[in-house]
């Protein structure tokens, strides 16, 4: 059993979050209890010390943020909640930290519930955390750390490290200006969503290039461009017209 408590200052989302998991989670998930501020929910953590905390994003006039901020370790597993927050969603994608939102889609919720049945290393979570507050802390389009899952774990590296990103039908390769190439198992769009603010452009199908990395650009044969690891990589001449406008905006 999944030892599971709730922090949410609203009662609605507290009802529908635990009735969700009453009817379809009741052999897996075990309420322990649900609690309505950051300290009620800190105090909550350190005594009933549960595998899973269901964490709304805005308390009161704190966030759950505050409540992690005040323990000495994060050894459970967070799945953040909230109705609005873009900027927290970002930083979700960026930290590999999962979340859901309101109100909560049981769909959503059921795909959540099934990652956790996977092992969850201590070291991941806490190296998750960390990533999404270093993220958070920074204003958007400034430097952040993206969380990539790997076979043995993650690796945390920098938006501003990676050159490109190349397609192979559902896997990705990531491309780093230190030459280190790392395959995971996502597809290009999902790079694509995260990356596109910090001036990366998906110049073809399989190709997401980081504008900044541009070596040189040759508007010959329908146009291509040289990225700093000296791979060419053709444009697609229905991108060809937006690319051209960004490098026009750097």
């Amino acid at each position: 059993m999944i030892r599971t408590i709730i922090v949410d200052d609203e009662q609605h989302c507290i009802d529908r979050l635990s009735n969700l998991l009453a009817q379809h989670f009741s052999s897996l998930v075990h309420l322990m209890g649900t609690f309505k501020t950051v300290e009620e929910g800190l105090t909550a953590i350190k005594k009933l010390q549960p595998d899973l905390v269901f964490l709304d994003v805005q308390i009161h006039d704190k966030t759950g943020f505050e409540l992690l901020k005040l323990l000495p370790e994060i050894d459970f597993a967070v799945i953040f909640t909230t109705a609005h927050d873009k900027y927290a969603v970002q930083a979700f994608k960026f930290s590999a930290v999962d979340y859901l939102l309101k109100p909560i889609d049981p769909d959503d919720l059921l795909q959540s519930i099934e990652k956790l049945k996977q092992k969850i290393e201590k070291d991941d979570i806490s190296k998750k955390m960390e990533v999404l507050f270093h993220n958070l802390k920074n204003t958007p389009g400034t430097a952040k750390r993206i969380s990539i899952p790997t076979i043995n774990g993650f690796i945390f590296v920098q938006v501003n490290d990676i050159i490109r990103c190349q397609s192979e039908i559902n896997y990705t390769t990531v491309f780093l200006k230190d030459k280190q190439k790392i395959t995971v198992a996502k597809t290009l769009k999902e790079f694509e969503d995260m990356l596109t603010i910090y001036q990366f452009f998906r110049v073809h199908n399989s190709h997401l290039i980081n504008l900044s990395f541009i070596k040189s650009y040759n508007k010959g044969k329908g146009g291509a461009v040289t990225m700093m690891d000296n791979t060419e990589i053709e444009i697609s001449t229905r991108r060809k017209d937006e690319f051209l406008k960004k490098l026009s905006e750097m």
